[in-house]
């Protein structure tokens, strides 16, 4: 049923859909189930590429005996009356998804614990706390994250340490960073062609590939401008 646990043909039938090469959605069709649950069962059990449903019900099955039953916890809410156990879920569903689009793990964790933030910044020592990890993790998956462009470094002169911000123009700039990625990968291809030979099959196979990545990375841009203008005129109206 929809709303139970993943049963073992559950999971064998989520290692059959990505053999085949379906999407999340597709499985999550097949098996008649929210999506966020396929991509927090595939993030948890080795990823689209390492996924095997013995070894997915073997560690479901070893969480749920280290798990101690606990008696259900009153009924709280934050100072803004959000329910901590439906951010949490919240979280669990937003990192998913992060990972689904290639992001390690940690990473992901990072980004989503600064999306869910009011403030939107955090230290590093905030970080560690937060997601009890150690150090080293954090300042692995921020420097990911910094050289995406996904979240950027302010110095807080108060406390003399750095805070890692993540505000309404870090997609964009992510965006913006993928479009030069696309820039860069059309003129290797263009010189690959000059190199291989325009007219022969390695050249004309470059000339594709930079054709394509030209024309992506244009309507990036294009499409992120159009995105700027929108938001600064809906912030002028709201503002």
């Amino acid at each position: 049923m929809p709303g139970g646990r993943l049963t073992h043909q559950d999971r064998q039938q989520i290692a059959e859909g990505l053999a085949e090469g379906l999407t999340y959605t597709e499985i999550a069709g097949r098996l008649d189930r929210p999506i966020s649950t396929i991509t927090r069962e595939v993030a948890r059990n080795g990823g689209a590429g390492g996924y095997r449903a013995d070894q997915a019900q073997r560690a479901t099955q070893g969480r749920t005996r280290r798990r101690k039953p606990a008696p259900a916890p009153p009924a709280v809410t934050d100072s803004h009356g959000r329910d901590p156990e439906a951010v949490h879920e919240l979280e669990e569903q937003f990192t998913a998804m992060m990972v689904g689009t290639g992001l390690p793990r940690m990473t992901a964790r990072v980004l989503t614990c600064l999306y869910v933030t009011d403030g939107g910044s955090l230290t590093a020592a905030e970080l560690v706390q937060r997601l009890q990890v150690s150090p080293a993790s954090i300042s692995k998956a921020v420097g990911e994250l910094e050289q995406q462009e996904l979240i950027r470094r302010e110095r807080d002169p108060r406390r003399r340490r750095d805070r890692y911000v993540i505000d309404a123009d870090a997609w964009l700039r992510g965006w913006m960073a993928s479009a030069r990625q696309n820039a860069m990968l059309a003129d290797i291809a263009r010189q690959g062609a000059q190199v291989l030979g325009a007219t022969t099959p390695a050249g004309v196979r470059m000339q594709d590939i930079g054709h394509f990545f030209e024309h992506v990375g244009q309507a990036m841009i294009q499409a992120a401008e159009e995105w700027r203008q929108a938001y600064a005129a809906r912030r002028t109206v709201n503002g």
